[in-house]
């Protein structure tokens, strides 16, 4: 069927005819296999971790990925999901991923006390038993078995009825089946009954945002995008420091590891209930709040807060983080979280160690004769930021209004903007000391990105990053 067509036909159809649409290949291709999901936890502390599993799930729709594309050959993610056939050990499907577990045992917290994470993996449903294994990398980045389980998915103790979906998803845009489109769901947090018409239009606002930025802009065609939000008795969701408290069905929170701005939640299974009524491979949510904050765990999820005078920036950069694992390029900002002590080659691939200058990850992009590392006004830029930090945590701590500290990022941006557009190398690829919440000894490839600061336009090298994990997941048309 000719696009024009199909979208004339999907224009007519309601959500649940969309939803078939999407989620079943052509009508000359097998039909999809359903959707294994297991979940489990993962516990321990800074110095140990253990696995435990809970529940094999079958979800109520098919397998949205692209049955030809099973097995990820992007190298990133700090762990990593393989299923193999329990025989043989063919390898069935593979894809890398973090955790919020991976980060928080690098706290205060974790080398102090135990705490326990909920998981899941999620693949397509195998015709045989199978051995589910979960990867961790190594000091020398190579992966290696933290735990495997034998899972039969046809097992009587597999869940195969649940409860029916507590809301029904919107398409927000459907350019083709699910498995040849990556399929990218919106969900709500915060937004009670009344609020829903507002979620709708916040969530078709920021995906045609995401669509305007390159190389998403370039590959909009490629992409298929749901909304779903379950209603809340109150809007909002909770800030812990302000003493703001709010149920919610997914338990999105501010101030995640005592960071203010950090905003994840820690109940999996409660988003992996809601969000399986949807196809997806990547989730973003919308708290409905208008402090800034957000957060982006690679192949988790990411969040954003959809009313912040920075929503646009806020749902592109985590989204960078959920979708293709970049890592953040500023240092000057404190995180939750400690990135160790040594430097080692980072698996992110926009940030180097550069311990081997002449063969940096990016080395394609970096022009003969440039310099590395590459000059750039850092100690002009940190002197700055550091007045700038000082201001940003006197405004949180005091609770001035958000429109100050939006006019503090306004300004810090403008001030950024007129350094680097004067600084030697402003649009070179190379690599420019401070990066990965350090200042010496982490490197990124360019002076701006949409990774570093407030800027508009991911670097050269994430934009290359994204590119590759659509190719992962999408299928050109026939």
């Amino acid at each position: 069927m000719p696009f024009s067509a199909f979208a004339f036909a999907f224009a007519r159809a309601g959500a649940a005819a969309a939803l078939a649409l999407a989620s079943c290949a052509a009508s000359a291709a097998p039909a999809q296999p359903a959707t294994v999901r297991i979940d489990y936890l993962h516990s321990g502390n800074a110095l140990s971790e253990h696995y435990a599993m809970e529940r094999v799930v079958i979800e109520p729709l098919p397998w949205p990925g692209d049955m030809s594309r099973s097995v990820d050959d992007t190298d990133r993610g700090i762990n990593k999901v393989e299923v193999v056939d329990a025989k043989t050990g063919q390898l069935l499907y593979s894809r890398g991923f973090s955790t919020i577990f991976g980060e928080w045992r690098s706290t205060d917290e974790a080398g102090k006390a135990n705490r326990g994470f909920s998981e899941s993996v999620r693949f397509p449903k195998p015709d045989k038993p199978v051995r589910v294994r979960i990867l961790k990398r190594d000091e020398r980045n190579q992966f290696s078995i933290a735990w495997s389980v034998d899972v039969d998915t046809d097992a009587l103790d597999v869940v195969r009825k649940q409860e029916p979906a507590p809301a029904k998803p919107t398409p927000l845009r459907v350019s083709g089946p699910s498995p040849q489109k990556v399929d990218l769901l919106i969900l709500g947090d915060g937004y009670t009954k009344a609020d829903l018409p507002k979620f709708e239009q916040t969530a078709r606002r920021l995906a045609d945002y995401l669509f305007t930025v390159s190389p998403f802009k370039e590959r909009a065609g490629d992409f298929n995008v749901w909304g779903l939000a379950v209603p809340t008795q109150e809007s909002g969701v909770s800030r812990p420091s302000t003493n703001v408290h709010h149920a919610s069905a997914l338990g999105t929170r501010y101030d995640i590891f005592g960071s203010e701005r950090y905003v994840l939640t820690t109940d999996n299974r409660a988003l992996r209930d809601i969000a399986q009524h949807a196809p997806y491979e990547f989730i973003e949510i919308l708290v409905n709040n208008d402090t800034y904050g957000g957060g982006g765990i690679y192949g988790q999820f990411s969040t954003a807060a959809a009313n912040s005078d920075w929503a646009n920036y806020l749902f592109v950069h985590e989204f960078g983080h959920h979708f293709a694992g970049l890592a953040d390029e500023y240092y000057t900002s404190p995180v939750a979280y400690a990135t160790g002590g040594e430097r080692s080659e980072p698996w992110e691939p926009n940030v180097t160690a550069l311990r081997d200058p002449a063969n940096v990850k990016w080395k394609k992009f970096v022009k003969t004769g440039t310099a590395l590392p590459t000059a750039w006004p850092k100690a002009e830029y940190e002197e700055h930021s550091r007045a700038y930090q000082k201001v940003r945590a006197e405004l949180r701590k005091a609770n001035r209004p958000e429109s100050e500290m939006s006019k503090l990022f306004k300004d810090d941006l403008a001030w950024t903007n007129a350094l680097f557009s004067k600084a030697p190398h402003k649009h070179e690829v190379g690599a420019f000391e401070g990066a990965n919440y350090e200042a010496t000894g982490y490197y990124r490839s360019q002076q701006q990105c949409l990774m570093f600061d407030r800027s508009e336009s991911f670097c050269a090298v994430c934009a290359d990053a994204i590119s590759a994990t659509i190719d992962l997941y999408s299928r050109p048309a026939k």
